[in-house]
């Protein structure tokens, strides 16, 4: 029988790491984290890394493996978590789970993309330094010319994919396009999708209680931590929900208030983002998060199947 992984999806706030420590309780379990942020060492409140405690309970493979500044991406997640999985089954010692809200890293994991692993340090930094020196818009403008099939599928202002593309081309002489006729190959694993949702103005609330959270553990403080280690603000991991804001609030250009303001919608408008991506997937199971009873019995249902499947 083809062997099952478990996965725990849905938007932010909404309850999957509660979720997943329910799960734990029962039966012993090894956590994949398939979330984009919660890779990067030193973002721990922005991105809800779940508590240390927890992680010294039950092991979290993808959290904190590497710096803001370092390259990585939902194709190398892919391919590593797969490792990850085989080797948790093959030790025999736990069953994998695995918990996130990036679409695109599950996607990865569960059908394939397509990524060339083509690199060039030296390439890449020249056109680093090119973007420094005459901004985002100069680079598109070449991508379009270089590669206008790809350029007309990504946003003008996708920095990271505008240097992929361009790194790959200057490397290979070939547009990056052309390298995306390969067939991503699935994984050899059936996927359970267990989907997390619940009325809107509720999913809202949570991520705007959440939000508030952040601020009185210290979001602003390890905002300026991350710039006092000399992490740049315009690097794609700060260049997100939460550390944008804060940044953006310490270059005077928001109040305190705005700044507050802006991460709630911001974070609202990510969690739709996550709900249409994971609505257009057949596969999930939904489940309605709004009472912790519902969370208690998913739980019990969850580690009955995994159980059952595994011995």
């Amino acid at each position: 029988m083809q062997r099952r992984v478990h996965f725990i999806v849905g938007p932010t706030a909404i309850g999957k790491t509660f979720l997943s420590e329910r799960i734990a309780e029962k039966i012993r379990v090894e956590i994949i984290s398939a979330d984009s942020r919660q890779i990067y060492r030193y973002m721990d409140i922005g991105t809800a890394k779940p508590e240390k405690n927890f992680r010294q309970k039950v092991v979290h493979h993808f959290i904190d493996i590497c710096d803001p500044d370092d390259y990585y991406s939902a194709g190398i997640f892919g391919r590593e978590a797969r490792q990850t999985i085989e080797k948790i089954f093959t030790d025999g010692d736990a069953l994998p789970l695995v918990v996130g809200g990036s679409g695109f890293y599950i996607k990865a994991l569960v059908d394939g993309i397509f990524e060339l692993q083509t690199r060039d340090e030296l390439v890449r930094q020249k056109l680093e330094k090119r973007l420094e020196r005459e901004g985002v818009g100069q680079l598109y403008a070449f991508l379009q010319q270089v590669d206008p099939v790809y350029a007309a599928k990504i946003s003008a202002n996708d920095r990271q994919r505008i240097l992929r593309a361009l790194e790959v081309y200057l490397t290979t002489g070939k547009p990056f396009s052309s390298f995306h006729a390969k067939k991503p190959q699935a994984a050899d694993f059936k996927p359970v999708f267990w989907g997390l949702d619940t009325e809107r103005k509720i999913l809202y609330r949570r991520i705007e209680n959440r939000v508030e959270r952040m601020l009185k553990q210290g979001l602003i403080e390890e905002v300026q931590l991350l710039l006092n280690k000399g992490f740049r603000p315009e690097l794609n991991a700060l260049n997100t929900v939460g550390y944008k804001e804060v940044i953006q609030y310490f270059n005077r250009l928001l109040t305190y208030e705005q700044m507050v303001e802006l991460i709630k919608r911001n974070s609202r408008r990510y969690a739709k983002r996550q709900l249409t991506w994971f609505r257009a997937d057949n596969r999930i199971n939904w489940y309605d998060a709004e009472k912790t009873a519902n969370l208690e019995k998913l739980a019990e249902k969850i580690v009955a199947l995994m159980t059952s499947e595994a011995w």
